[in-house]
């Protein structure tokens, strides 16, 4: 077994507290390790999101050790928690993107895998709904694109869609019978305990600091452990996987000097969305919905929409809203939209929806390649040794749907790996 590192959360002022104390840069610091005082492994994964936990429990399977670092006091803290928890059909995107296929594969390994480790899940299926000719058109494209890439998906009758989702206002309707949601917190558990059942280790509250490739092969990585006994350890790690999320183009770019191209061509950009429940007051309409509900997503496939989705309980909420933000830790409810605005949006599917009825529930941060306004960009999944850093793998932008695909990731670097 690998020896943890501390499980106590780091907070800034204790991290400032020692690097004041020591008065050395992270990379000064991690090249003052002999070998002999690293604590060595095969798979180093960083990040203990959903997809880092998959990519860990994927990776134990093999021969050798392997650790994932998390520098959250738990696992799956940040967009793996804060996200609609749907298990999507891969729909959207262009037939030979990497968010097409690894969704389409994610999904099956991941029906299968619930129901083989009792993660709640339900098949809810899901409609996308159109409110006028022009949607429609994009509605019947849609069920070609599908078609084309094997996805099942049925228009709907409008006198079919009024029997069977009363409360729905819609001119044309698609449907995707494969969409369903899921218990995403039951997953990151199950994960979790596969991969410490197959050896290997999970270290919360354990920051990367530093990344230097070793001139022996592999990697040196220094950690800050949030332990004032001992503040830092180093890693020397023979395969290293970047799966930090919304940190991973910081985490890629302690590789490289500054001027490299990684620099601009893994930057992050941070979308902002805002979650509301229905306050089901006294006042408020009876709402019953079977499915999830989805409008036409904006031309770029920015965002899917202020949707309406169905938790395990069948409560409803809508959501995410989309801003964009400089700060990928401004979790805040206020700002954005006036809720006004956001009524309005849903109201167009949802018409007895107004205002009051919504309340402020959560927010999420989704870490997009995609600038603002621009055009479509995959997810970047990539072993680096074109790059000069042969058995580093780097997972950016990877946002929706990056649950759904999560298994199918892991199996794609294991792939790229080994």
């Amino acid at each position: 077994m690998i020896r943890l590192l501390s499980t106590r959360p780091i907070t800034a002022t204790a991290l400032l507290l020692w690097q004041r104390q020591y008065a050395v840069s992270a990379a000064e610091r991690l090249g003052s390790y002999a070998s002999e005082d690293m604590t060595n492994v095969d798979h180093l994964v960083i990040g203990g999101g959903v997809v880092g936990l998959a990519v860990g429990r994927q990776l134990a399977a093999r021969q050798g050790n392997t650790l994932v670092v998390e520098k959250n006091r738990g696992f799956g803290m940040e967009t793996s928690s804060r996200n609609s928890e749907v298990i999507h059909a891969g729909i959207y995107y262009p037939k030979t993107s990497l968010r097409t296929r690894l969704c389409i594969e994610g999904k099956n390994m991941l029906y299968k895998y619930c129901q083989e480790h009792n993660v709640p899940f339900k098949k809810t299926g899901k409609w996308v709904v159109a409110q006028n000719d022009e949607q429609a058109e994009y509605l019947r494209q849609l069920a070609e694109h599908c078609a084309d890439v094997d996805v099942p998906v049925h228009m709907v009758s409008q006198k079919q869609a009024k029997h069977d989702e009363p409360c729905v206002q819609a001119h044309a309707v698609l449907a995707s019978p494969t969409t369903g949601i899921i218990d995403s917190h039951a997953l990151m558990s199950a994960l979790h305990q596969d991969l410490t059942e197959r050896g290997a280790d999970l270290a919360v509250g354990t920051e990367v600091q530093a990344i230097h490739r070793d001139d022996t092969g592999g990697y040196r990585v220094l950690v800050a452990t949030g332990d004032s006994d001992v503040p830092y350890m180093a890693v020397r790690a023979a395969f290293v996987v970047n799966a930090a999320g919304l940190w991973a183009d910081r985490i890629a770019c302690m590789l490289v000097p500054d001027d490299h191209e990684w620099h601009s061509k893994y930057k992050l950009h941070f979308a902002k969305g805002r979650y509301y429940l229905h306050t089901n007051s006294s006042n408020s309409p009876s709402i019953s919905v079977q499915r999830l509900v989805y409008p036409v997503p904006d031309k770029q496939i920015t965002s899917l929409g202020t949707h309406l989705t169905l938790d395990m309980g069948g409560a409803i909420r809508f959501g995410p809203d989309l801003e964009w933000v400089s700060s990928n830790t401004d979790y805040a409810t206020d700002g954005g939209e006036p809720i006004k605005k956001v009524a309005a949006a849903i109201a167009e599917y949802l018409p007895m929806i107004q205002a009051k009825d919504l309340a402020p529930g959560y927010t999420g941060i989704r870490p997009k390649l995609q600038l603002p306004g621009g055009v479509f960009r995959d997810f970047v999944i990539k072993e680096e040794s074109d790059a000069g850093f042969p058995g580093f793998v780097n997972l950016v932008g990877i946002e929706s749907p990056g649950l759904t695909s999560s298994l199918a990731i892991a199996q794609m670097v294991d792939r790229l790996l080994h």
